[in-house]
């Protein structure tokens, strides 16, 4: 037997035990989006000098390092929900790549084992020898070729929802017409998005997520004003993605020279893209990778389920 109290602690155990497991599962149907925030007041961006040009670099925090890298679509803005967590135990450092974003806009220099470089030499004035690395898409890029090339200077690395050049099964990937903008790119194509840059992203927003819907308004149009500033298409599709194929090349050759990476890797996929796939690619290039995959989310991981992405990559991290 058991008394009346006993039984209404009980039914309120009960009663939040399932509101507990409604309010989980509705996070993982739920098409939720990440809202662009103003970074923190501590986190500060400067401009510091690269091969040729500058990146625009953010920095705040303490404790150990964590650099996040951005793919195209983005900028450093699309991290500010994982800096915000991280910067109370970490200094985090958060540049925009190479022709993209705040970042300058020179004509080359953008191959990704070049763009390592220059990320290395920002860490050496940053006076930071050692941080972890967490990327997306064409940062995934960038940052295997400053693992491969720094391995003592790398802790972890977590990668999202893009394969690497020259790896695993890239050359076939090259069939998808899902990458048909990897040679998009010349004068009048660049005569014809000016102006567009809004209809453009949204192609990729659209087709790549798992939920339009889950990248709001807000979100579309700040990053179509940045990738309507002099140079940021140009240097998109005529630097980042044209130095590709040097890409594969170089990738191979690390890989056959170096051998694959030693690091701990968490490779994380969203169900409507590369889900678990993406880790059977990155173990062409590594030995000890971990897979995770997002659910409800397409490419866009930080911008439709950034709760699940903080849960996976926060803890990893910490380990």
């Amino acid at each position: 037997m058991f008394s009346r109290t006993d039984f209404s602690g009980r039914v309120l155990r009960t009663l939040l035990a399932l509101a507990i497991r409604s309010s989980t599962a509705m996070l993982v149907a739920a098409p939720a989006h990440a809202e662009l925030k103003p970074w923190p007041a501590a986190i500060h961006g400067e401009q510091m000098a690269v091969t040729g040009g500058s990146q625009f670099v953010r920095v705040g925090g303490s404790g150990p390092a964590v650099v996040l890298l951005h793919g195209f679509g983005d900028t450093g803005d699309m991290w500010t929900p994982l800096a915000e967590v991280l910067m109370k135990d970490h200094t985090v450092i958060v540049p925009d790549l190479r022709g993209m974003g705040l970042s300058s806009h020179p004509e080359g220099g953008y191959e990704k084992v070049a763009q390592a470089r220059d990320l290395a030499a920002i860490l050496d004035r940053l006076g930071i020898r050692q941080a972890a690395i967490v990327t997306h898409d064409i940062g995934n890029m960038v940052g295997y070729a400053f693992v491969a090339q720094y391995p003592s200077r790398t802790t972890k690395w977590v990668a999202m929802d893009a394969p690497l050049p020259g790896l695993g099964h890239w050359d076939d990937q090259l069939k998808s017409p899902k990458v048909w903008h990897f040679n998009f790119r010349g004068p009048d194509v660049e005569r014809l998005v000016a102006g567009r840059e809004r209809i453009l992203l949204d192609r990729f927003y659209n087709e790549l997520s798992a939920n339009p819907a889950g990248i709001d308004e807000q979100t579309r149009d700040h990053y179509a004003v940045l990738y309507a500033r002099p140079g940021a298409i140009h240097n998109a599709f005529s630097g980042q993605f044209a130095a590709f194929p040097q890409d594969a090349v170089d990738n191979r050759k690390l890989l056959a020279e170096r051998g694959k990476l030693t690091v701990p890797v968490l490779a994380i996929g969203g169900d409507h893209s590369y889900g678990a796939h993406l880790a059977t690619e990155l173990a062409f290039a590594a030995t000890n990778v971990r897979s995770a995959v997002i659910a409800n989310s397409g490419h866009w991981i930080m911008e439709e389920q950034p709760e699940q992405a903080l849960a996976l990559i926060i803890p990893f991290l910490g380990e």
